[in-house]
């Protein structure tokens, strides 16, 4: 079978929804998912944050902003719904939603241990599960998580992020296993060391260290994440299922 991937056929038709698509990544995410076709819901626990980034999206492909708590099972069911209701059909779902709580073992809490545990890792199984309900009944779909190169290699003082990030990738598989006879392909992307506010928070000389270990010699832009996610949500990828696609530069080859 031959495949049209032309720019605009790439996603055309297709209804997305990216969660933690207020800002960063997330909104990186949902703005290539749009130029590639696809209508795009932005989720986002700041549903502001998500209101603003969807005014700058063009209005066809249509977006729509959704306030949603991803570690909520009923907002979650919600967020499904309303794009069943709004659009139809669900044939993407990016679980990018995500928080850091950095600390050593030594002073991290257990209350911040939780905290990103039930967004990473809580908040992206309730995504697979709600979302594949819809996408099992249809006979198609792709679902991809995002993880981390932390969660392959670990970092110091991220016990909580390299665990739930390890974690997405073994619920990756898993649901692969289970849906792939669905036609619902499930994948995880793992970035690395990418420009976000986050990493423009880190002491300079941190942030020096860190992109002086990658072979590509540079940190990551928003788009090259993006880039991945369209590729593993479009029918190029249409015989991948339970991959992790490191985008990362070459670092923990």
């Amino acid at each position: 079978m031959l495949l049209d991937v032309t720019t605009a056929a790439l996603l055309h038709q297709r209804v997305a929804i990216v969660t933690g698509a207020g800002q960063g990544i997330g909104r990186e995410i949902a703005r290539l998912l749009c130029e590639h076709g696809a209508a795009v819901v932005l989720a986002d626990i700041d549903g502001d944050a998500a209101e603003a980034a969807a005014v700058d999206f063009p209005e066809d492909p249509p977006a729509r902003a959704v306030a949603c708590d991803v570690t909520s099972e009923q907002q979650m069911q919600g967020l499904i719904s309303t794009t069943m209701r709004d659009f139809g059909r669900l044939d993407i779902l990016v679980n990018n939603a995500g928080i850091t709580r950095d600390a050593s073992l030594k002073k991290m809490t257990v209350a911040d241990f939780d905290a990103v545990l039930a967004v990473h890792l809580r908040g992206t199984w309730l995504g697979v599960r709600e979302a594949s309900a819809v996408m099992r009944e249809a006979k198609s779909g792709s679902i991809v998580n995002i993880s981390s190169l932390s969660g392959k290699s670990g970092n110091p003082g991220q016990t909580n992020y390299s665990a739930a990030k390890a974690g997405i990738v073994g619920l990756t598989k898993a649901a692969a296993k289970e849906l792939a006879h669905h036609n619902v392909r499930v994948n995880a992307v793992a970035p690395g060391l990418i420009r976000t506010a986050m990493t423009a928070a880190m002491p300079s000389e941190i942030f020096a260290e860190r992109e002086a270990a990658i072979p590509m010699r540079r940190a990551g832009e928003p788009a090259e994440v993006a880039g991945a996610v369209v590729f593993l949500a479009s029918d190029l990828s249409s015989y991948v299922t339970g991959a992790v696609v490191e985008v990362g530069g070459g670092r923990y080859m």
